[in-house]
């Protein structure tokens, strides 16, 4: 299934959490990338910290992997701040909210995951909370409703988001600050990586983090996966350093290929090219060839195949380019010439 593949940038579970948590910068200094958007967070932290204010509201949005949740734990560290965090999809109604809101200290920070995904009362809820800090609680039911106004702490509301068109727009209108997170480059990762490797005690020869980061496809969170791939086989197959054939070897294990394609994506790509030609060809009938949900293959085989320009979209469906035929090792075919046109009459 595409939930367990060693290349998807969405969280595998708790357990991955808790490694990467040993992983995480605690300041703003340590975060690596993204040099734009902390360039911005520094000089709104040090504002805030010499007015003795709590942050605006912050909302960020990219593709899952990028670190969002890391810069919302790294913004509480410098504020000196407590963080409290929870997801869309956890804060099903207006009592769950209200747990959360009532236990914020002046300047703590209230961290939720997905909020593209909270429901409409739960959104229209936190409305009054984020502008002018209070909300209007309703007791019991029916007659003996009642409506108990709360006045709450000043705080600050981070929202992260890998789909920032589905937030409406009253929502998306109350966060002050807004940051897109955008992927990283090798060196980048590799800077990464050569820290986690440094935290987890585990010694890499020249080259062989530059070779994870490049297959990394811009993600730490994929790279700090494959890191710990690596370092398993280094351990049963080696000495327990990471050397160029080591990490080769193990990446040719996962059948991640130089560019950081595995088996699913490749599979795409071949039935792009062996059955419908090179394409166009609508998702629908692609996913059904694989045997695939069509939302895994948009949501998690797409969007890296776009951004290596190995497929494109058009008005009649996905097409493979020719860097897709090249990387393969597979021959365009000839395109064929459309049909003469007939005339309209015969001749006399």
């Amino acid at each position: 299934m595409a939930i367990d593949r060693v290349l998807s940038s969405d969280s595998s579970g708790e357990k991955e959490e808790t490694f990467n948590l040993a992983l995480r910068p605690e300041t703003l200094g340590e975060c690596v990338g993204q040099s734009n958007v902390k360039e911005k967070l520094a000089i709104a932290i040090q504002a805030a910290r010499q007015r003795a204010e709590p942050l605006e509201h912050i909302l960020f949005h990219g593709p899952p992997g990028l670190g969002k949740t890391t810069l919302a734990n790294v913004i509480a560290h410098e504020m000196n701040a407590a963080v409290r965090a929870s997801s869309g999809p956890a804060l099903s109604k207006q009592g769950d909210v209200m747990g959360l809101l009532s236990n914020i200290g002046t300047g703590d920070i209230l961290f939720i995951d997905e909020i593209h995904r909270l429901s409409t009362p739960v959104e229209e809820f936190i409305y009054p909370a984020m502008e002018d800090f209070k909300v209007d609680f309703t007791v019991d039911s029916g007659m003996h409703a009642k409506t108990i106004n709360f006045p709450l702490k000043r705080f600050t509301l981070i929202g992260a988001t890998t789909r920032a068109g589905l937030l409406s727009a009253p929502l998306r209108g109350r966060f002050g600050m807004m940051y897109h997170l955008e992927f990283y480059s090798a060196d980048e990762l590799t800077e990464i990586l050569a820290r986690s490797a440094g935290l987890l005690d585990l010694e890499s020869r020249d080259g062989s983090l530059e070779m994870i980061a490049a297959r990394s496809r811009g993600t730490p969170r994929i790279a700090n996966r494959l890191l710990k791939r690596v370092r398993d086989y280094a351990q049963v197959k080696g000495t327990g350093s990471l050397t160029p054939d080591i990490v080769r070897n193990a990446l040719r294990m996962e059948q991640i290929d130089d560019l950081g394609l595995d088996e699913l994506d490749r599979s795409f790509l071949r039935a792009l090219i062996t059955v419908y030609d090179g394409g166009p060809a609508g998702i629908e009938a692609i996913a059904a060839t694989l045997g695939e949900e069509r939302d895994t293959l948009e949501d998690v085989v797409e969007p890296y195949l776009l951004q290596v320009g190995f497929v494109r979209r058009t008005k009649r469906g996905r097409e493979v380019t020719n860097a897709a035929y090249s990387h393969l090792g597979m021959e365009q075919p000839a395109k064929k010439s459309p049909p003469a046109q007939q005339p309209l009459f015969d001749d006399p």
